[in-house]
């Protein structure tokens, strides 16, 4: 029977990597979903508005990181793919490129540990001002240990995750995929268990210190440690020069992660500035289930990755279209009904004011209108993602400029339109932008992919 599942597997694509990969979203998507339960079991309606802004507030470290992991990645690997592996920690070959490799080692460490230092007091301070400013009427919310032991966190796990991009650049990336999937399933258990016991704010903090020790300790009392002894010990005369090599491709990614932020992270500091951490909690329970579904039916493009670029690279673009349209239509047929599902559910509880345990889980969410202008845009952005996908399977990124141009413009909707019409203003902005991208995106896809194509 596992003979036969690994060979239906790799008839698709799907290798170990994939499998870890696809497995760790459904534990994530699957997750969110508990843990929304227990948030609304566990918190209070204002402690709940408190633990969704935590995490908008956390996403500043994408200023800091700028892409320049998967960068790293990129960079390994084509050194890597000079050298010759007699085992998992020593290699032969080119002494440029282990020099090289050396080189990217050293300024990876040195890199990100001074912009994790700098995260860790940029959080600190902004979460202070920001929860001391807009939260002075809730003086019984325990937020302030809870932020510190979470900027902690965050700042070392910034730390941490470029060496697991060199580790993908050296080929391990099924392990990487594996002890991310462990990293979130303790995460998970740990966050549901310290919930149950009544800690509150403090369930996350916690889950995360114990997530995070997985890593260091996965390296530190392996075999990891040693081949990064080993290629640190390689140092030369050849040298990865920062200015020339690494930033003209990181600048055009920075661009694409910073404008992320400003169209998805901003919805929860501003309405809790505005209208309180009742409504930002409502708004964050409303994405975390959005983005569960989002992230679940990007699984069936994201997996056919290899397969798409491997077909683009033998320029077999008929078949590429074929299996690229099918797995768009299912996908999206999917988003459709798990949105439809939860639209459909949320109208229930709250028409026939259903409680679970006593309580009413329908008011945790966001109103039935506003809600509706937060689905179309996951069903839209669903597709959006698709095709921006399949234009970088080409080794090209066509989107900067509209991600830019998206991101202004939905920060400027964001902080106007939240501030003067609350979360039915903001919403509809969202939606009619989103809408202007879906249709730009489009433009560019047809484009790019004929020209790209006929110049094969």
């Amino acid at each position: 029977m596992l003979k036969l599942i690994k060979k239906g597997s790799n008839k698709i694509g799907i290798d170990g990597a994939i499998a870890f990969t696809v497995l760790s979203r459904v534990i994530q998507a699957a997750g969110g979903v508990v843990t929304l339960l227990f948030v609304a079991k566990c918190l209070t309606k204002v402690e709940q508005g408190y633990y969704y802004t935590f995490g908008s507030i956390l996403a500043i470290q994408i200023f800091f990181e700028l892409g320049l992991s998967s960068i790293i990645t990129q960079f390994v690997a084509h050194e890597n793919a000079n050298l010759m592996w007699h085992d998992r920690i020593r290699f032969t070959g080119s002494e440029e490129s282990s020099s090289r490799l050396a080189s990217l080692l050293r300024f990876t460490v040195k890199w990100f540990t001074v912009i994790s230092v700098l995260l860790f007091f940029c959080l600190l301070i902004a979460g202070y001002v920001f929860f001391s400013t807009y939260g002075k009427g809730n003086v019984d919310v325990n937020w302030h240990i809870p932020w510190v032991i979470l900027s902690v966190t965050t700042s070392l796990s910034l730390m941490v995750s470029p060496i697991l991009a060199f580790f993908e650049g050296l080929g391990s990336v099924k392990e990487v995929s594996r002890i991310r999937m462990i990293q979130q399933i303790i995460q998970l258990s740990f966050v549901l268990i310290l919930f149950s016991l009544d800690f509150k704010l403090f369930s996350v903090p916690v889950a995360a210190v114990v997530s995070f020790s997985i890593v260091p300790f996965w390296i530190f009392f392996g075999k990891k440690r040693k081949l990064l002894t080993f290629i640190w010990n390689k140092i030369g005369n050849w040298h990865v020069n920062y200015r020339l090599e690494i930033f003209p491709y990181q600048w055009k990614i920075a661009l694409s992660w910073i404008s992320g932020y400003f169209i998805f992270q901003l919805f929860n500091p501003v309405l809790f500035a505005t209208e309180g951490p009742v409504v930002a909690g409502q708004m964050g329970m409303t994405l975390a289930i959005l983005n569960a579904i989002l992230m679940l039916t990007l699984s069936w493009v994201s997996t056919k990755v290899p397969i798409f670029s491997g077909l683009i690279a033998k320029k077999e673009y008929v078949q590429l279209d074929y299996l690229f349209n099918k797995t768009v239509i299912q996908s999206t047929l999917l988003n459709i009904f798990a949105l439809t599902v939860f639209f459909t559910l949320i109208f229930i509880l709250r028409s026939y004011d259903i409680k679970i345990a006593g309580k009413s889980f329908w008011d945790r969410f966001l109103p039935l209108l506003p809600m509706l202008f937060m689905m179309i845009p996951v069903l839209l952005n669903h597709v959006i993602a698709a095709w921006a996908t399949y234009l970088r399977c080409h080794k090209k990124e066509p989107m900067m400029i509209q991600s830019i141009v998206i991101g202004i413009l939905c920060s400027i909707s964001t902080i106007t339109l939240g501030k003067y019409f609350g979360v039915i203003g903001m919403t509809l902005g969202y939606m009619i932008l989103t809408v202007i991208g879906f249709i730009w995106t489009y433009f560019i896809f047809t484009t790019k992919k004929k020209e790209w194509h006929n110049e094969g």
